[in-house]
């Protein structure tokens, strides 16, 4: 028995030096972070702790580079990062087979946004939070639904707990875009932007939250005319 002891200390003793210290994990993840703010992906603070906001920059990455959307630093990703290949997250090319002309696209893989112009140029694109299991694929247009207004610039939740600033319809009944929900008690955002690109919220209803600034732009791109949404 003594000698069975023996044998177990002896190999943890040998196993304890395999794995990383805090300090070579925190040193990992500020090396990320640093590559992720670089690339625009939005990590939040450089400061080596592994964050709901770090996890949501790495998800950004892989969904920008077609990795799986963990929103861990596994082998893969952290070799795709420190690339020279590593391509930044704001920046997103219009995914094929999207349509033509004047229109908005929405990737639900990537969870991403994008205002094309008549002419094929992308006027804006950026992050969202949508629901797939509500909001289906297929193309949609702007305007009134089921008798409901297309357009409320300061439309109120179902549970009249929340405004939705520039509340622009695109699918019946209630489905369409807002800037992220705002508490009507305190004026304070349900969650932060950096949420948006990241399928790490899950409480939409179908409609497609946006930032405040791309809310206001969503607004601006669909006013006078109903505009094809195409949802890939």
């Amino acid at each position: 028995m003594r000698r069975l002891l023996v044998l177990a200390i002896t190999a943890l003793g040998l196993l304890v030096p395999l794995l990383p210290s805090p300090a070579a994990a925190d040193a990992v993840v500020l090396k990320a972070q640093r590559r992720l703010n670089e690339l625009r992906c939005d990590a939040g603070a450089a400061d080596g702790d592994m964050g709901a906001h770090t996890r949501t920059g790495i998800v950004r990455f892989q969904s920008r580079h077609r990795l799986d959307q963990t929103g861990r630093l596994d082998a893969t990703t952290r070799r795709t990062l420190h690339s020279t290949r590593a391509k930044r997250c704001d920046r997103r090319s219009v995914p094929a087979r999207s349509g033509s002309g004047r229109r908005i696209v929405i990737s639900q893989r990537q969870n991403w946004i994008w205002l094309i112009g008549p002419k094929g140029r992308v006027q804006a694109q950026g992050g969202i939070v949508d629901n797939p299991k509500v909001l289906r694929k297929g193309t949609w247009r702007t305007g009134s639904y089921c008798g409901r207004r297309a357009r409320v610039r300061l439309n109120q939740s179902a549970s009249g707990a929340y405004w939705l600033d520039h509340f622009v319809r695109f699918a019946p009944c209630g489905i369409g875009f807002h800037r992220i929900p705002r508490h009507m008690s305190n004026g304070r955002q349900l969650h932060p932007d950096w949420y948006l690109g990241t399928d790490m919220v899950r409480d939409s209803a179908g409609c497609v939250r946006l930032s405040r600034a791309m809310a206001a732009r969503v607004w601006d791109f669909t006013a006078g005319a109903r505009t094809t949404v195409r949802v890939l």
